[in-house]
């Protein structure tokens, strides 16, 4: 029986995992320009996206196979499992964290920035001429490459030798058995715990300003924009009215044929107003074939096709999106406050919270769901493609910048290698942050015990465990203060928690960073959502791209008018022509 749930609860991983590599290639050939596609940074993007959601998505499977070693309803161990057995479980699942979290580290640091200089090593004219060599355009791009080994290196020596917290071994505070264990590592867990305590601490800045951001804006974008006229219907008016400008601009001309004075000043006008309309018309035309998915990649298309049949959801998916944004709010929200005022230790130790004192929503509904996998994991997926496809939106609505500078835009079917690149960079350290903020703030009980939960009576006649069986009142939830000395036997954290306690407590600098940041977060997210209301969210917000202007001005961004026609027009690829054919110079 312990065999075949475990054996469940991977598959499960599994089946998410492809799930997962799905969404990976949609999001890098729904972004990336076709025009400048390369097999090198399509792999890169397509395995690191891959690789950090993966990573993010263990924590249910960590927090369903620790409690699938204690029967919740008699607050006790199942009798399989025995220490032996949950000392594999928890190693296995070691094994598992490290090696995502050392690929994640090494994609991030080193294969990235390596793909990165191996592009821009790329001379079109000399490799034609045979005068580029795969060696010579290697070597560039190792040459910059050294530097970031170099920081890697300095970051493993520091986390190798720095002295961790010696305070805490001698806080009467911390002296139970589960704080006492975090305190117990080696050279080598340490260094790897400041490592990816630094990656994280920088990538919770990252998620506080962009997923924040991209928090609010996502679900009021769904509920606000949406385009009341097809593509295939706004191809055909545009051609059609095309047509007709060019033939009046033909009429006008044949006019000028043999007057020596020219066109008089009335013709010049409207010759010169139809040349503009012209270009905007070119524009228009433009843009309607790459919203059709015209000489796009065959995936672009599908996912256009699928954008149109739920068209008609994405009004309800918005508000529902709304909710869960103001739900995750008000929970973060209690727990932060509840960290701040009940935390065992304050800021010595990162604000680790005992025990919830605080009914939070978002953490009873995990807790409960966690009783029957895999619905608390449905549940987390979701959760996760939340954050993540927030976080997604938040830097395409900002952009990748340095302090006011923008560096690189973020538009679907416009972005280029470099800065698919380095968006997936920061999404891999917004991912890490996303690990703490779940695990700690948004439902820290689930991520910590689950469901377990202990008997706290003694046993009678001796017995290996109390029985609680007729006395449901002493059952009792597994907490990180639990003193009873029945609780350290049936109680087993996740391995994820017991990782980032030991992030905040060796290195509480990072801990308080990281706490604060939960605010900053909230900040940011109610200042934007605000914002929204009153205005129509775009993904250019200084109006520096002068494409998606225009898209706009030209109505595909438009008021949800005529929604079910264009939804259908969209999934068949033929439009209807509404009779607004500009005719003999019309404006249209």
């Amino acid at each position: 029986m312990a065999l075949i749930q475990t054996s469940l609860i991977w598959v499960a991983y599994a089946v998410a995992i492809v799930l997962l590599l799905a969404i990976a290639i949609i999001f890098v050939y729904l972004y990336q320009a076709p025009q400048d596609r390369a097999a090198s940074v399509t792999a890169v993007c397509i395995l690191t996206t891959s690789a950090l959601l993966a990573t993010v998505l263990l924590m249910p499977v960590d927090v369903a196979l620790v409690s699938s070693t204690s029967l919740s309803s008699q607050g006790r161990k199942k009798d399989w499992a025995t220490p032996d057995k949950v000392d594999s479980i928890l190693y296995t699942l070691k094994i598992v964290y490290y090696t995502l979290y050392s690929l994640d580290a090494v994609l991030c640091l080193l294969v990235v920035p390596f793909t990165y200089f191996y592009y821009e090593e790329y001379d079109e004219d000399a490799a034609e001429h045979g005068e580029q060599t795969f060696g010579q355009r290697f070597w560039g791009a190792f040459k910059y490459t050294i530097a970031f080994i170099v920081f890697v290196v300095i970051i493993f020596l520091v986390g190798f030798f720095v002295p961790a917290a010696k305070w805490a071994k001698h806080d009467g505070r911390l002296d139970l058995d589960y704080f006492k264990h975090l305190l117990q590592e080696n050279h080598g867990e340490r260094a790897l715990t400041f490592a990816l305590g630094l990656l994280m601490l920088i990538g919770t800045v990252i998620y506080a300003l962009y997923t924040g951001a991209g928090m609010a804006l996502l679900p009021v974008a769904m509920v606000k924009s949406a385009p009341s006229i097809s593509a295939p219907t706004l191809a055909e008016d545009t051609a059609a009215q095309l047509e007709a400008n060019r033939e009046r601009q033909r009429q006008l001309e044949g006019r000028n044929e043999g007057r020596d004075g020219g066109l008089d000043s009335r013709d010049r006008r409207e010759l010169e107003s139809l040349v503009r309309e012209e270009r905007t018309l070119i524009r228009r035309e433009r843009l309607a074939a790459e919203s059709r998915g015209q000489d796009r990649h065959w995936i672009i298309k599908t996912w256009i096709k699928i954008e149109a049949v739920f068209r008609p959801l994405k009004l309800l998916g918005g508000f529902i999106l709304i909710i869960l944004a103001l739900l995750i709010f008000v929970s973060m929200l209690i727990t932060g406050i509840d960290k701040a005022k009940n935390s065992i230790c304050k800021a010595h130790c990162g604000y680790i919270l005992g025990h919830i004192n605080i009914f939070q929503p978002l953490n009873w509904i995990f807790v409960k769901s966690s009783k029957v996998f895999p619905i608390d994991y449905v549940l987390f997926l979701l959760l996760v493609l939340f954050f993540f496809s927030a976080s997604v939106v938040g830097i395409a609505s900002v952009g990748i910048r340095f302090l006011w500078l923008t560096i690189f835009k973020i538009r679907k079917g416009h972005t280029s290698p470099q800065a698919l690149l380095m968006a997936t960079v920061m999404l891999n350290l917004i991912v890490l942050a996303i690990n703490y903020s779940v695990a700690m703030v948004v439902a820290p009980q689930y991520a910590t015990f689950g469901p377990q939960t202990f008997c706290d009576r003694k046993p009678r006649h001796g017995g290996e465990q109390p029985d609680c069986t007729n006395h449901k009142s002493a059952i009792k939830p597994c907490t990180e203060t639990t003193d009873s000395p029945w609780a350290k036997d049936v109680c087993t954290p996740s391995v994820l928690s017991t990782f980032i306690n030991r992030v905040t407590i060796n290195f509480p600098f990072f801990g308080v960073v990281l706490f604060w940041a939960q605010f900053a977060f909230l900040g940011v997210y109610l200042i934007v959502f605000l914002t929204t209301l009153f205005r129509v969210p775009k993904l250019d917000q200084e109006q520096i791209d002068r494409d998606l202007e225009e898209e706009e001005e030209e109505g595909l961004l438009a008021s949800t008018g005529r929604r079910f026609n264009a939804t259908w027009q969209d999934i068949t690829g033929r439009g209807k022509n509404y009779g607004t054919t500009a005719t003999n110079g019309e404006r249209s």
